[in-house]
């Protein structure tokens, strides 16, 4: 049985393998295919990085789409979704995104401060989420956003880490706030950058407060709906729905184990739930960096972006990070990790979601394959270019 505490505390972050093609994205008349040469570097760096970060095989898969003006969609399934099957990847599979979650979180924040129901620099205190957040007085609703709370991580407290968890564990959200808070900030709120799933787990206990509603119904009626994002829900069980790529783990012993339904959502909620495709995700990350689905004196809170202090150019704003023209998103946990960017200077959607939470050495499987692809598309804009290899995860 693999510890997953231990697996999703590392979020701050026996088969052929083989290259199918996935079934295209229709092609606007005119449209040109990326060149053949650009084709072959991809899926040479892709096969690379599944070997780098995999066992004793490969990675099993990943689903790769990139979307420049003027091109065709280049959308590629590199390995399996489904390894029995030797299955490649659909436009139609459901990934689980992990922390990309957050930046819907994000979107429904902003719209509650163009309502005037919050504003970004609220104190916490404000808000009655059924739990004491110590000096909540002090941090605002900004500074979790930002990952600048000081507040520690709820995935490593002992308590998290004691946990049996398996497909049925429920644990409510002031519970995992609770005994995140039991330890000393690891800083004053506003002076440092940390990642900290706390932060999130305390703004979806906010959009509730205000909202009076559940975080799934406010997703669903505010952006879900409206966009047409079908293929896009926060899971109320460990279920996928079909048809879904499966997430796997790596054993003790370096093999491969399927465990795309053992991680039960109440874990992971407004921190990184979600579950979603390619296809959305590809409307989505170009929706939310634009500000589509706020204002613009909001999507200027998103966009105040701080350095993290991990590297040159690698910033952060409210739930959306930046390098080198890309702004984006990535996420982890057992069985998946996943990566959407958008460059809005040339207009280019770029995702990697891959089907194994290999997010060390830095910058993990999914944003490994972004970076040689950004080395391959865009060379004068790389993303991760110039961050020194430490460990890191948005």
């Amino acid at each position: 049985m693999i510890n997953f505490a231990a697996r999703f505390a590392a979020v701050c972050l026996l088969f052929a393998f083989s290259t199918a093609a996935a079934v295209p994205a229709p092609v606007a008349q005119g449209a040109r295919q990326v060149p053949l040469s650009q084709q072959r570097a991809i899926e040479a760096a892709a096969r690379r990085e599944l070997r780098s970060f995999g066992g004793r095989t490969p990675i099993p898969g990943v689903f790769i789409a990139l979307y420049m003006p003027g091109y065709a969609p280049y959308v590629k399934s590199v390995g399996y979704a489904n390894v029995p099957a030797k299955a490649p990847f659909k436009l139609s599979d459901k990934f689980r995104i992990g922390s990309n979650t957050k930046t819907f979180v994000v979107t429904i924040l902003l719209q509650l401060q163009d309502e005037h129901k919050l504003s970004v620099d609220d104190p916490i205190s404000k808000f009655n989420i059924g739990v004491k957040v110590p000096n909540g007085n002090h941090i605002t609703i900004r500074q979790l956003a930002q990952m600048r709370s000081g507040l520690f991580e709820a995935y490593n407290t002992p308590q998290f880490n004691a946990l049996k968890i398996g497909p049925q564990t429920k644990v409510a959200p002031q519970t995992l706030v609770s005994w995140a808070t039991m330890h000393k900030p690891l800083f004053a709120p506003g002076t440092k950058w940390n990642y900290s799933n706390t932060n999130y787990v305390i703004l979806g206990l906010i959009i509730e407060a205000v909202t009076h509603d559940t975080l799934g119904n406010q997703l669903r009626k505010r952006l879900l709906q409206p966009m047409g994002l079908s293929d896009t829900t926060l899971p109320a069980t460990v279920a996928m729905p079909a048809p879904y790529a499966n997430g796997y783990g790596l054993t003790p012993k370096g093999a491969w184990e399927d465990v795309t339904t053992e991680i039960p959502p109440a874990l992971t909620w407004a921190a990184g739930a979600m579950i979603s495709t390619v296809p959305d995700m590809k409307r989505w990350v170009k929706s939310y960096v634009t500000g589509t689905m706020n204002s613009k004196a909001s999507q200027r809170d998103r966009l105040d972006f701080l350095p993290t202090g991990l590297g040159k150019g690698l910033d952060f704003g409210m739930g959306i990070g930046r390098n080198n023209g890309w702004y984006g998103y990535t996420g982890g946990l057992p069985g998946y990790n996943t990566a959407a960017y958008y460059m809005p200077a040339k207009d280019i959607t770029l995702i990697a979601f891959v089907n194994a939470q290999r997010e060390q050495p830095f910058p993990g499987a999914a944003n490994s394959i972004i970076r040689d692809i950004t080395r391959i598309i865009t060379p004068n804009n790389v993303y991760f270019g110039g961050v020194p290899e430490k460990v890191m995860q948005y």
